[in-house]
């Protein structure tokens, strides 16, 4: 049987632990001046290393070597053994499989026996967050008070899980996410070793999908490895269903040019294809976040391809740093909440639909103001004569004094710079009026039109009226009152003028009076 590569170039000596060397000095310089502590804590990601370094410190402690600065030798008889698994004084136990206070007892009865061979018996238990309440309790007893002989190393990836009194008499070392260059090299050494024919691109990827677990992008290097071919980027991303590129692009290119049609039709054919909707999510989270980065002046930080940071470059030009983070945070939420959704596209779908005119290239169109029957404007009572056109305000300015008539029109013209000023402010305000459009004007009340309860709630909280009822004032030079309705059909309520233009937008449109402001 062929032996996984995660086990095959799982770490023999102190060199070969990658990305903790904050924890192999420490470790290194104990073994060296004999001053090994009775209990060790590892503690971090998965697949960072903490059972690997547990297992090269129980070879360093038992090594036959008498330089003790070249513990472990990895030639030994003791070193030989821990490698092939036959070293009778090192135990590996896991917590998981070994949850309660019966396993710890036993463990702790057979403790006082003294080695078998080498100098220590060193107990590796891994997932310790595991135990029970009990077997912790039955734990401490011994970690209070060890032979001499023992040394305890406990790993675990929920180090919050672990009781305070365990924890104090540990020497805890904290395991970090490997970065990505790290993996790489790596990945690099691996594939040279196994003749594996693999594109820096492709390496890349699967070190920025492995998110710091080394394990993890080795078990991926494995898993590709199977075919004859070489492996390319294409070939990568076709297993992880992140072929991201263009996807996102466009869809983010869709988002500058506040085109919703555009972009969910990409978001649609990207789904359509194969990929998951929370990985696309977290795609775009991550590129967002190098967009992010650029913005900031830190484009050293991004590890990309020519081509993405290009298109990095360009987005970054064309959004707001406050403007990113309203988007990066939409689309994360959609990422994170992607599992509980009965309609797997729909969160995704959300935070596009929530993200549009957040930044748009040209400063976005204004939204359009029905004036027609077919709107929500006045409309005549049966019999009564046609209303003459309404008069184009004069001027845009704040001095400008629109009549009542003109109002809707003067809104929409000035709608842009309503949301700079109100983006001045708030983004997020600005971001609830792109999810909205004003339908008219009722008894000095603007009506804005949400597209959902939930925005609309959102909206009406706070002092998001309040400012943008200033910028409106501001703009049109007129204090006004605010309608809000939800565009999700409803009743039409007594006090509400049976011709007037609330009514039309009620009975025509769907509309929804929901409270007024």
């Amino acid at each position: 049987m062929t032996q996984a590569y995660y086990r095959k170039w799982r770490p023999q000596t102190w060199d070969q632990v990658v990305g903790q060397e904050h924890i192999v000095t420490t470790l290194r310089n104990a073994v060296a001046a004999e001053r090994i502590a009775h209990a060790y804590l590892f503690a971090g990601p998965r697949g960072t290393g903490k059972t690997s370094t547990a297992r090269v410190l129980a070879k360093a402690v038992d090594c036959l070597a008498e330089e003790l600065t070249g513990r472990p030798c990895n030639q030994c008889a003791y070193c030989e053994a821990i490698n092939r698994g036959r070293f009778l004084d090192l135990i590996e136990i896991d917590a998981a499989s070994n949850t309660g206070v019966d396993d710890v007892r036993d463990l702790r009865d057979k403790i006082n026996f003294s080695p078998n061979q080498g100098r220590y018996k060193i107990y590796i238990i891994d997932e310790v967050h595991m135990l029970s309440t009990a077997a912790f309790n039955a734990l401490l007893k011994t970690l209070e008070e060890p032979p001499r002989h023992a040394i305890f190393v406990l790993a675990t990836t929920e180090i919050h899980k672990i009781p305070a009194t365990v924890l104090s008499r540990c020497q805890r070392h904290e395991f970090r996410n490997i970065p990505v260059t790290e993996i790489v090299a790596h990945l690099q050494e691996v594939s040279q070793s196994e003749n594996i024919n693999i594109s820096q691109e492709a390496l890349s990827l699967i070190a920025r999908q492995a998110t710091g677990s080394l394990r993890d992008a080795v078990s991926l290097l494995d898993q590709l490895a199977s075919t004859a071919q070489g492996i390319t980027l294409e070939m990568v991303q076709s297993v992880l269903g992140t072929a991201m590129g263009e996807s996102v692009y466009r869809m983010i290119d869709a988002l500058l040019a506040n085109d919703s049609a555009v972009g969910l039709d990409r978001i649609h054919e990207t789904l359509d294809a194969g990929s998951d909707p929370r990985q696309f999510s977290r795609q775009i989270v991550d590129y967002l976040r190098n967009v992010l980065l650029v913005r900031m002046g830190n484009a050293d930080q991004v590890d990309a391809t020519s081509e993405m940071r290009t298109h990095m470059a360009e987005h970054a030009q064309a959004f707001q740093v406050s403007e990113l983070l309203t988007v990066i945070r939409n689309f994360n939420y959609a990422a994170a909440e992607g599992r509980n959704a009965w309609q797997p596209a729909l969160p995704l779908e959300m935070a596009f639909v929530e993200s549009l005119g957040v930044a748009t290239q040209d400063g976005g169109s204004p939204p359009k103001v029905p004036t027609t029957p077919e709107g929500v404007s006045e409309r005549p009572a049966k019999g009564a004569a046609a209303p003459k056109p309404a008069p184009t305000p004069k001027a845009d300015s704040a001095e400008s004094q629109p009549t009542p008539d003109s109002l809707p029109q003067s809104v929409a013209k000035n709608w842009n710079q309503i949301l700079k000023l109100v983006r001045g402010q708030n983004p997020q305000t600005q971001a609830l009026l792109n999810s909205c459009r004003p339908m008219g004007v009722k008894g000095g009340a603007l009506v804005l039109g949400f597209n959902g309860e939930f925005a609309k709630s959102k909206m009406e909280s706070g002092d998001n009226l309040a400012i943008f009822q200033r910028a409106l004032e501001q703009v049109i030079g007129q204090s006004m009152m605010v309608l809000c309705i939800v565009a999700e059909g409803g009743s039409l309520p007594p006090d509400i003028d049976q011709d007037g233009m609330v009514a039309t937008a009620l009975r025509d449109l769907g509309g929804k009076i929901v409270d007024i402001q």
